[in-house]
């Protein structure tokens, strides 16, 4: 697979994603649904703490990308879906720092919404990943 950041304006980059991602080669493409902080018996975790459900977000990710053979690195796209934009821009750099430490810079949108499905739960991330 052969990826090519499209990036008419650089600010972006500076942010940790590009503004579009031109991929080729591939020959797999997986479609992450939703992922929340919520725990391998499907309880939700970590009541309000902003920091700490966008971490256990991105493991979720991850572990669904592990199951399908890929990684962080194979990520081309991310949704974040949240219920108070102000206070996930105060920790995006949790989730920054793991797409950082992967190479990776998916496109990306950053949505506020009135609620998520599971009570309690600020911050869920979807994805397409390309292999």
């Amino acid at each position: 697979m052969q990826r090519t950041a499209v990036n008419p304006v650089t600010w972006s980059v500076e942010m940790g994603f590009n503004q579009g991602e031109v991929v080729s080669g591939h020959t797999r493409t997986l479609y992450v649904s939703g992922q929340t902080a919520m725990n391998g018996e499907g309880k939700p975790q970590h009541d309000g703490d902003m920091a700490a459900q966008l971490a256990l977000s991105i493991d979720n990710v991850e572990a669904v990308l592990g199951a399908a053979d890929m990684a962080l690195p194979d990520l081309v796209r991310l949704n974040v879906y949240t219920t108070d934009a102000d206070l996930l821009l105060q920790h995006y750099g949790v989730l920054a720092a793991r797409l950082g430490a992967a190479g990776v810079a998916p496109a990306t949108t950053m949505l506020e919404v009135t609620r998520l499905a599971v009570p309690g739960q600020l911050v869920e991330l979807e994805g397409t990943a390309v292999a």
